[in-house]
């Protein structure tokens, strides 16, 4: 039984694009994607993983997918992907910007080398995609809804993550920047930010076994749990549908209320026991009649 909370039409007719759609929280989205009636081209470097994943995906939805090796690094790739979908099924409606790389390290420990691998992937890829896919709406006089999927510490800042949140922090300025230029063209721009949701090999370069021994995720978010893979797809699925139709310009949270525990400077007195709380508050009015 499928947890797709829209319709098996709710998506018909429309064409979309998932970069990185082949593993992990991308073929999750697609999955849901094809259940609501959407053709899904999905693109990645590695096309045994896609051509294997979309076999996949038509047996366990019946749905239309396109699987098409794509560099995102590299623009002429990407205008080929477009080529491509159009010769086969005709102008894409929904660009889901997903390809992404990141990995943990102390800044010092990174070369340059390193750091340019991330943002290229996740800044220059995103760029290349939306700026292919703008033009190509654009010269055809049609509009288009980009989706990108960014991070909660785009906002913030992260230590030992850098090249990531400041890749990301560009594409949550260019979700929004052309949220405002693009809005008046026909053109939506959002961005959905989440928190810890496991994947095999991403998951694993972030939270290698002998770090999830030191840092229990969990116990970082409100809910006490991480985030189902449905979870993040129906939110996907709905931004990409005409429900979503007056969003625009927006970066929606999708993390259990992760980032908003990290950031209450008192939030760690979650940790008190309640019988101590007597003596706290005793304490505290002692102090005030100083």
């Amino acid at each position: 039984m499928s947890n797709n909370m829209l319709s098996k039409d709710a998506l018909a007719g429309k064409i979309i694009l998932v970069t990185g759609g082949g593993t992990g929280l991308g073929r999750s989205m697609t999955k849901f994607l094809l259940e609501s009636g959407a053709k899904v081209a999905i693109s990645s470097r590695k096309m045994d993983v896609l051509e294997k994943a979309a076999a996949e995906l038509r047996e366990e939805t019946g749905g239309e997918v396109l699987p098409l090796s794509c560099d995102v690094r590299n623009y002429e790739e990407v205008e080929k992907v477009f080529a491509d979908i159009e010769s086969a099924w005709g102008q894409v409606d929904v660009l889901i910007n997903n390809a992404a790389g990141n990995f943990v390290s102390p800044t010092e420990r990174l070369s340059h080398r390193a750091f340019d691998t991330v943002v290229d992937i996740v800044l220059k890829g995103t760029y290349n995609c939306t700026l292919a896919y703008g033009k190509r709406q654009l010269e055809a006089g049609k509009g288009g809804n980009v989706i990108s999927i960014v991070t909660t510490y785009a906002a913030t800042g992260s230590g030992f993550v850098v090249p990531s949140a400041c890749a990301k922090a560009g594409v949550v300025a260019l979700t929004r920047s052309l949220a405002a230029e693009w809005g008046g063209k026909g053109f939506r721009f959002n961005a959905v930010a989440p928190g810890p949701f496991p994947t095999k090999g991403a998951w694993e370069r972030l939270m290698p076994d002998n770090v999830k021994d030191l840092v229990d995720i969990k116990k970082r978010v409100p809910l006490q749990r991480v985030g189902e893979h449905h979870e993040l797809a129906n939110l996907i699925t709905y931004l990409a549908s005409d429900y979503s139709a007056y969003i625009n310009g927006d970066i929606i949270t999708i993390d259990g209320g992760e980032w908003l525990q990290g950031a209450g400077q008192f939030n760690p007195f979650k940790q008190i026991p309640s019988q101590m709380w007597d003596m706290v508050e005793q304490m505290t009015r002692s102090a005030g009649k100083k």
